[in-house]
């Protein structure tokens, strides 16, 4: 099929050969683990445990609080030893429940179904919201309500992104190389809770090995195709695939339901399909630790609520040129100010930095009115204008100029010669105004 691509995007060194040849790992298990109550997007959990109270592996310890909510599971078993406000990779404090892991492993009961692609739809997303998965590749969106779209909005496409366009993570990568049948499995489970008859799998044609190695999976199944898109940042936000696979534009403002499309990342899907497959909930995860400034980058399976330093422990440590570390993607991600913060469903990385690969912004200058920022903005926005009426404290003037459209990729921030904190201006204009 003809491809389309969106008007813009950069192309930042990908730095992926630092670990993309690095099978996934199981992470040694930490002695605690720091798990906490929300971490999805929508309402926080609600408290199933107490203290001193002993948990299996597996068990789930927060119920979701709402219909845009996501339960949460141990991931050890052991003894619950505090429930407090600890914080999370942006710094907000979170009440979590730490559990000190006795090193036994035993998990709760699993209800395992073979026959699983005989359920029905509604028997799915029960499985899955059972599991508290959510979206993996970075939004933590509930997936049980991606799943439950208005009667209004049925959706018709399905497209799993294998994109992984941000530099650094490859962890998308190695398990497209690594598990694609059970993707390709957890495809047709989404499609199937959604009676949707086309699905597609996105993936950058600089990932030629994971394209055949999906394809090879997908063999003889008619309704799925693998496209190799173009390589180009950010290839993998939702509304630039949906252009590139499904030839729709979600208008502004709007959501992929609008055009009848469903996205979900690659380890969503693996996820789904253990869920469903096996019982087993979201309670680990794949993380790339990577970057210049780690020893001996790494992509690993981690326990959600293993704290960052003991992963950057497991790689070898710091480097002495190191002095910024991300959790998540360079673009995308949150600079962290300290180690001892929690891994979660949404951590697709965690990325140590040198001094040669980061831009102080904190001497920024004025916008020079270059247009660099406009001409390669993926949303056709105006960031210049949006980074400018924060600046000065005008945030409703900035929603004048689609503010709320923007889903900050960061292309603007990367290409001002100002050196401007682009995002994160916009960041603030958000968080003073409502949509």
């Amino acid at each position: 099929m003809a491809l389309s691509t969106f008007k813009g995007g950069i192309h930042p060194p990908d730095k992926k050969e630092l670990s993309a040849d690095k099978p996934i790992a199981e992470a040694k298990p930490p002695q605690r683990v720091v798990i906490p109550l929300s971490q999805h997007l929508g309402a926080p959990c609600k408290s199933g445990v107490t203290i001193n109270q002993e948990v299996k592996k597996g068990e789930m310890i927060g119920e979701a609080g709402g219909f845009v909510s996501a339960s949460v599971h141990s991931s050890v078993s052991g003894k619950v030893i505090a429930i407090g406000e600890f914080p999370n990779a942006m710094g907000k404090m979170v009440t979590s429940i730490v559990i000190e892991n006795n090193g036994e492993e035993e998990w709760t009961i699993l209800k395992d179904t073979p026959d699983y692609m005989s359920l029905s739809p509604d028997q799915i997303k029960e499985k899955i919201r059972d599991a508290g998965i959510v979206g993996m590749g970075g939004a933590a969106f509930p997936t049980v309500v991606k799943l439950s779209p208005p009667k209004e909005k049925p959706i018709d496409t399905v497209i799993l992104n294998g994109v992984e366009c941000e530099p650094y993570l490859t962890g998308d990568y190695r398990l497209m190389l690594e598990r694609p049948m059970e993707i390709i499995e957890g495809l047709k489970i989404v499609m199937k809770s959604l009676g949707v008859r086309k699905g597609f799998v996105g993936i950058e044609d600089n990932k030629p090995k994971a394209v055949k190695t999906i394809e090879e999976a997908a063999q003889g199944i008619n309704n799925i195709e693998v496209c190799a898109l173009p390589t180009k940042y950010p290839e993998g936000a939702e509304k630039m695939l949906i252009k590139a696979l499904a030839g729709r534009e979600v208008p502004p403002r709007g959501l992929p339901m609008d055009v009848s499309v469903l996205v979900q990342n690659v380890g969503t899907a693996f996820a789904i399909y253990e869920a469903v497959r096996y019982g087993k909930p979201l309670i680990e995860r794949v993380v790339t630790v990577t970057g210049e400034g780690i020893n001996n980058p790494k992509n690993l399976i981690v326990k959600i609520g293993t704290l960052v330093s003991h992963l950057i422990e497991e790689c070898g440590g710091l480097r002495d040129k190191s002095v910024k570390v991300i959790a998540g993607g360079p673009m995308m991600g949150f600079a962290i100010s300290f180690l001892d913060i929690p891994v979660t469903k949404g951590t697709s990385g965690i990325v140590a930095l040198t001094e040669g690969e980061i831009v102080h912004t904190w001497d920024f200058k004025p916008c020079i009115r270059c247009g660099r920022c406009i001409d390669i903005c993926p949303m056709g926005l105006m960031p210049s204008m949006l980074s400018v009426y924060s600046e000065k404290g005008f945030y409703e003037g900035a929603k004048e100029y689609d503010l709320w459209d923007c889903f900050e990729c960061g292309s603007c921030a990367y290409v001002c010669p100002s050196k401007r904190p682009i995002v994160q201006l916009i960041r603030l204009a958000k968080s003073m105004t409502k949509p």
